[in-house]
């Protein structure tokens, strides 16, 4: 992320639009201070939990300068999830998600295909104390079951190759189950998918997944990536409809639900409900949590 980038995110994001200079210290503390160190390093983040973050990890880092990097998503995390709900992250990275989600008190199952960045996956489970309540997954998720070749050198943005696709980075071969398969019947409250255009072929391997009415929510990313692969996002977004699910927006300071009226979210990741009403209801009950001095 540019330094003009950077400054744009601190400056709308809800937490830091009106404090910017104390989001703007703590990214020059970061930058100096974590190069001065050469190693990762523990920082706060939700509740008592920590992240081990490094110079690089673009969306670690943005919940060092902001608290929460993807404000809305990770504030309904927050909300919707209780002790003993089942959270599934299809594209875990290094794990802030799973570490938010484990904050409420849920467990998770997380699949992190690239090994070393399923290294700093466990290395954060690990500094949490979370080894319990997480089932971490070292595999890609699709439509089948074999082998992924993807790229691995590219943080939150690595993604799976087309056949006969050349990359001059790094590359690796990585195990492929389908969700249906890999979650063995045990069914997740909220799924958070983010895999980088891919996320075509891990629905198509989770019909049994989200047909259940159990599943109340899916975060998917749709930012247009699919097209790389011939994926069309609008058919898939209508697809997330006939199966019942509603595209929504949240608000995590006035805990709104809002329907968007069948449409895709602006900001490149979707809310999918399956009742909008109910969930309202359930956010509104959540506990507080402290981020940055603001009560969410």
């Amino acid at each position: 992320m540019s330094l003009l980038d950077t400054y744009r995110f601190i400056a709308s994001h809800p937490l830091t639009r009106d404090r910017k200079l104390d989001a703007i210290g703590r990214w020059l503390r970061w930058q100096v201070g974590s190069r001065l160190l050469g190693w990762p390093v523990a920082v706060s983040f939700v509740g008592d939990t920590r992240l081990l973050v490094k110079p690089g990890m673009t969306g670690a880092t943005g919940n060092i300068y902001c608290g929460l990097h993807e404000f809305e998503d990770m504030g309904f995390v927050l909300h919707f999830l209780r002790p003993g709900d089942l959270f599934v992250d299809v594209g875990a990275n290094v794990g802030s998600y799973t570490v938010l989600a484990c904050a409420t008190g849920a467990s998770a199952i997380s699949f992190e295909p690239v090994p070393a960045t399923f290294d700093a996956l466990l290395d954060n489970l690990h500094l949490n104390r979370l080894e319990a309540l997480v089932e971490p997954r070292n595999q890609a998720v699709g439509r089948s079951h074999g082998e992924l070749e993807m790229i691995a050198d590219q943080d939150t943005t690595n993604q799976a190759l087309r056949s006969g696709d050349r990359y001059a980075g790094k590359t690796l071969r990585v195990p492929l189950h389908t969700l249906d398969d890999a979650l063995q019947g045990r069914m997740p409250k909220l799924i958070k998918i983010d895999v980088e255009g891919f996320e075509t072929e891990v629905l198509a391997g989770a019909e049994a997944t989200l047909g259940n009415p159990d599943l109340r929510a899916v975060i998917m990313e749709l930012n247009g990536s699919g097209a790389r692969y011939g994926f069309d996002e609008g058919s898939l977004h209508r697809h997330m409809q006939t199966l019942g699910f509603r595209p929504c927006r949240y608000d995590p300071v006035t805990r709104s639900v809002t329907d968007l009226n069948g449409q895709k979210s602006a900001s490149g990741n979707t809310l999918y409900l399956r009742d909008p009403q109910a969930t309202q209801a359930d956010v509104s009950r959540s506990p507080t949590y402290r981020i940055l001095g603001t009560e969410l």
